[in-house]
């Protein structure tokens, strides 16, 4: 079978060990991104399966119903809006997801706080040009970390505060802050008092059209100049434009940001701003991520084109 996998910005996924279980078929990788949908039909026209990494390839009605060869999306990590499952159910092409533990973004998370409130990357740039301290940085112990949404990656990121000895707090839906308390952790008194008391606040909710917008820049008006947000979730979870803003108003004081509404985000605003602290969407990108991501797409390549499919959607 042709297995045709998109965007592989980092030229990595025929390094993997995991790679070798398509060695029975024909691959084509790409490694630039592609946004064009003529260049995507050109591209899939002969695809009986795609590998998606992530969000990264929208694939809409009008680019699968040019697509009469593909019979299988498999897809790495959970299946999102990017694919319009009801034209693939007209069609006939069936769709497979994996899982992640998450403690790729939740470490991830974790660095770009304390990168961020020690200024870890400016002070070493200012190093490397010939100067000495520069910035006076900001220690963890005792302060207030607020988590949104104590899930599978709110958990891992609440549990690496209380390691640090900082104070953790949990906002979000019932069931999430019925875990959290299950689990010892703080819930907050309220969504205002959570953004306002907040010296981090860190946000790990899914996203869909209930959260899309869900924090507006009146929350993040709430906290202070010394305050840092922290998304390694997904920027439309911040209304467009209101984390622009209020950075530029001072509250937060810090941003840190792994996440954009359009990506590749080379462009974005937020990239200049003295008070952000950006990564090219590093959070899933890792090694053991990768091979975990990649393997069980892989494998739910095969079982298919075996007639055994797996963890179809």
């Amino acid at each position: 079978m042709h297995i045709i996998i998109p965007e592989d910005y980092q030229n990595c996924v025929r390094n993997l060990d995991c790679f070798k279980k398509l060695q029975e078929h024909e691959v084509t990788v790409y490694n630039d991104s592609c946004k064009d949908p003529a260049e995507l039909v050109r591209r899939f026209a002969s695809a009986d399966a795609l590998v998606l990494t992530r969000e990264r390839t929208v694939l809409t009605e009008d680019i699968l119903r040019q697509l009469p060869r593909l019979k299988l999306i498999s897809q790495i990590g959970k299946v999102a809006g990017h694919i319009d499952l009801e034209a693939c159910r007209r069609q006939g092409i069936a769709v497979a997801q994996g899982t992640g533990s998450g403690t790729a973004t939740a470490e991830l998370t974790w660095a770009l706080v304390l990168a961020s409130r020690r200024h870890i990357v400016s002070e070493a740039n200012r190093l490397q040009q010939g100067q000495w301290q520069g910035r006076l940085g900001q220690k963890l112990q005792g302060h207030r970390l607020g988590v949104w949404s104590y899930g599978r990656i709110g958990e891992q990121v609440a549990r690496y505060g209380r390691a640090f000895g900082m104070n953790v707090w949990v906002w979000g839906r019932a069931g999430s802050t019925d875990k959290a308390r299950a689990d010892g952790f703080e819930v907050a008194p309220t969504r205002e008092v959570f953004f306002a008391q907040s010296d981090i606040v860190s946000l790990h909710i899914r996203l869909n059209d209930e959260t899309r917008g869900i924090v507006k820049q009146a929350d993040l008006a709430r906290m202070g100049a010394h305050a840092l947000i922290v998304n390694t979730s997904r920027a439309e979870l911040i209304e467009t434009g209101a984390l622009q803003n209020a950075l530029a108003n001072g509250a937060p004081g810090f941003a840190a940001v792994d996440v954009y509404e359009q990506e590749p985000a080379t462009t974005s605003p937020l990239i200049n701003m003295p008070n952000v602290l950006c990564t090219p969407h590093l959070g899933y990108v890792e090694r053991d991520n990768y091979e975990n991501y990649f393997g069980t797409a892989f494998d739910n390549i095969n079982q298919f084109f075996l007639g055994k499919p797996e963890n179809l959607v």
